[in-house]
């Protein structure tokens, strides 16, 4: 299976990137997962329509051709741990690569939201953006490792 994370912000806390990096580190080479990152854009007298605008070009353009949309969203759906599990299951007997989209500052533009097949949210509280890539990934690994009874997650 092949995952993609498109987050937009180029610089995150050195924290955050090594944790990414760690848990990316740990899937077996037929379950891979990649970020990639895009800038985001300046805010300099633009209003928030135009910057998600603008980002949701950069977004759009990082997403591989053909994989489902998962766009994070504070009023997306919850999912538990067993059930992202189950949905990265799903996807994955579909053959589909799967692209999960942190926005920036501002959220998702509509556009972006719309094209998703699924809006989640990954807490009913505000988390910072490194924050969320960082358990965005820890998720994915931890679906990955119950998908395959690895002794990672221990519910």
């Amino acid at each position: 299976m092949r995952i993609t994370v498109v987050a937009v912000g180029l610089r995150q806390p050195a924290w955050a990137d090594e944790a990414v990096r760690d848990y990316l580190a740990r899937f077996p080479r037929d379950f891979t997962v990649t970020v990639r990152e895009v800038k985001a854009e300046v805010r300099s007298g633009q209003t928030a329509a135009r910057l998600m605008a603008a980002e949701a070009e950069r977004i759009e353009k990082a997403i591989p051709a053909g994989d489902i949309v998962v766009a994070l969203d504070e009023h997306g759906r919850d999912l538990t741990t067993m059930d992202f599990a189950r949905r990265i299951e799903s996807w994955q007997n579909e053959g589909a690569g799967v692209t999960f989209i942190i926005g920036g500052a501002d959220g998702l533009d509509p556009r972006i939201k719309s094209s998703a097949r699924l809006m989640m949210r990954i807490s009913s509280m505000t988390l910072p953006h490194a924050f969320a890539r960082v358990l965005l990934c820890e998720q994915i690994y931890r679906a990955w490792s119950i998908l395959h009874n690895h002794p990672y997650h221990r519910a």
